[in-house]
């Protein structure tokens, strides 16, 4: 193992409208950690995304971090943790799941690599809750996962080669825990079968190239329309994007961002104008970016 080495995990946007907490797509921004042994250990977070994080081993990476020496049953050795990301915090782009990963694989590098994939994602899900973001963080592309008592299950799928993603992300955070809670305790049969039928039919069109059918596939009942009002404008882009040259929208994971896909060979400049459009009728201030989906996953380089 490289005295020093860095590992890079992806952003990630979950569910896709109907695949509540089974599908997630990896997004080019980067959590990066760059791990140095020596005597003691050090955290560093740096830059504006990380202001005000612990700098210490109460940071949640680092905490990740024990979770695998933990799993392993030794002790991690001492090093200087520096800390970078591009994802923003609680915005609804996995976050959370990219320092989760990010800090998990460093941790097993470390450990001289005692885990497997699969032993990694299926602890990164149990961590979270939902395998959704950790899977394409992990593995990179469009992930479809199951998590129960058994284990955790995925197929990974490279997406459509002209698919492209177009996000909108609004300067307000909003907490999972939060997105959460203002969803039922139980749905009625109409909406599940719904929801089953739905998410079918959206890996169904990614995985064949059916990017015609996303703006059909990819409505929801489960989670959308009750989140609706912690996200001002959500509905204003579900119903209009497609009109813009989006070929669908949805909230991605718990919000506030949403994201809409569009063919990658035309001009997103009339799905940003209204994106824009929509931010200030709404009194909002925010970024609109095309992203490139990621392929890659979690990558580690030694230096």
């Amino acid at each position: 193992m490289a005295k020093v080495f860095t590992v890079r995990a992806p952003a990630s946007s979950a569910n896709l409208g109907p695949g509540f907490d089974s599908l997630g797509l990896s997004l080019s921004l980067f959590t990066t950690l760059r791990l140095t042994r020596q005597s003691r250990t050090e955290v560093v977070p740096l830059g504006p995304e990380l202001s005000g994080t612990p700098a210490d081993e109460s940071n949640y990476i680092y905490k990740a971090m024990q979770v695998t020496a933990r799993r392993v049953g030794r002790e991690l050795p001492a090093v200087r943790l520096e800390i970078q990301t591009q994802v923003p915090l609680a915005r609804g782009l996995g976050s959370s799941a990219a320092a989760l990963v990010a800090g998990l694989v460093a941790a097993n590098v470390l450990l001289d690599e005692a885990l497997s994939q699969g032993e990694l994602l299926d602890m990164a899900a149990r961590e979270e809750g939902h395998a959704d973001n950790v899977a394409a963080a992990l593995l990179g592309g469009l992930a479809v996962t199951t998590l129960d008592k058994v284990g955790t299950h995925f197929v990974r799928m490279e997406p459509p080669p002209h698919l492209g993603v177009t996000v909108l992300i609004p300067d307000f955070e909003l907490s999972t825990s939060k997105a959460r809670a203002v969803l039922p305790r139980e749905y009625s049969r109409a909406d599940t079968v719904h929801a089953l039928s739905h998410a079918a039919l959206t890996v169904a069109a990614l995985s064949t190239g059916r990017l015609d059918l996303l703006r059909h596939a990819m409505q929801d009942y489960v989670h959308q329309i009750w989140r609706a009002p912690l996200v001002p404008g959500l509905t204003d882009v579900l119903e209009g994007a497609a009109d813009h040259g989006a070929l669908s929208a949805a909230l991605s994971g718990a919000g506030p961002t949403v994201l809409c896909f569009h063919d990658a060979r035309g001009s997103t400049a009339p799905l940003h104008a209204f994106l824009n459009g929509v931010m200030r009728r709404n009194g909002l201030a925010g970024r609109v970016l095309d992203l490139p989906i990621d392929l890659g996953g979690v990558v580690v380089e030694g230096d």
